[in-house]
């Protein structure tokens, strides 16, 4: 797999660090630099670091950029112990910023991935200044959303692994039709997925679905500043209200994209990067970079 990454430039400025969840792929736009404020991206698979090149290009003028891979997706290989637990999940991330040296950062997180970061905010509030969720409603409202869209077999412990990782280029196929709004060409996402996949990348959906599943509550944080990005086109997401991530972030300002599919950062990056410099100037780690 580092020989095919080594050959891919959409991949080559990627490297590695290692968490007891396993290795994690990443890219950082400014290592070392503790001066400029943090923010930290994770793809929503089969979305990979890579997918997110012109949106870090956008913000590291700015910024300290951090995205990586979640284990078992892209080439984050997950441990074998790994469940995809919320506690597992922001611990991983906490690993992350650990690695890193970063004291305190923004996490910028999308769909299931924001309820890891939630997570993390309440293990580590010292660490997290805010959240800029994308895609991310309340917890019940994520599990909701996997019993009406996930098939049945995927939600079955081992079946649904060794099922995913058959079928996990079809999976994403579906996915991005589901996804993504009608009128909109998914061309150019599934090309990089499936460079991610050529390259031995990972897509774990039935891992993170029964992960969420098993989790029986998510406590609110009520101090925590939160803006949330809604895609309104998101087909699979059109029964699930944005609203009720205030029942777990009460403060979270909710900005909803009209245009948009389930992926409002990569679909609109210029506006969505201009709605990240506007939230983070409103509740800065340290301040934005001029």
């Amino acid at each position: 797999m580092a020989a095919a990454l080594a050959h891919d430039p959409a991949f080559r400025h990627g490297r590695f660090v290692d968490t007891d969840a396993g290795r994690v792929h990443l890219t950082d736009s400014a290592p070392g630099d503790d001066d400029r404020p943090c923010i930290v991206f994770t793809p929503d698979g089969p979305n990979v670091v890579a997918h997110y090149q012109h949106l870090v290009a956008l913000l590291a003028p700015h910024f300290r950029v951090v995205c990586f891979d979640m284990p078992g997706f892209g080439f984050s290989l997950p441990a074998a112990n790994y469940t995809h637990s919320l506690d597992q999940g922001a611990r991983v991330v906490l690993a992350v910023l650990d690695q890193l040296q970063i004291g305190r950062a923004t996490l910028a997180f999308s769909c299931a991935n924001g309820l890891y970061a939630i997570r993390a905010a309440q293990l580590a509030p010292t660490r997290i200044a805010s959240l800029m969720l994308t895609q991310t409603p309340a917890l019940a409202a994520m599990q909701a959303w996997a019993y009406r869209m996930i098939p049945r077999p995927l939600r079955v412990p081992v079946a649904g692994q060794l099922i995913t990782w058959l079928a996990r280029r079809k999976l994403a196929q579906l996915w991005y039709r589901s996804a993504l709004p009608a009128n909109t060409d998914a061309g150019a996402f599934q090309e990089t997925a499936r460079r991610s996949f050529d390259a031995g990348g990972c897509f774990c959906l039935a891992g993170v679905v029964q992960g969420l599943l098993r989790e029986a509550s998510l406590a609110s944080l009520p101090n925590v500043p939160c803006t949330l990005i809604w895609g309104d086109l998101d087909r699979s997401h059109r029964d699930t209200s944005p609203e009720s991530l205030r029942d777990c972030l009460p403060r979270a300002e909710i900005v909803q994209f009209g245009d948009c599919g389930h992926f409002p950062d990569l679909e609109q990056p210029e506006r969505y990067a201009r709605q990240i410099v506007a939230h983070m100037e409103k509740f800065p780690a340290h301040g934005v970079a001029s």
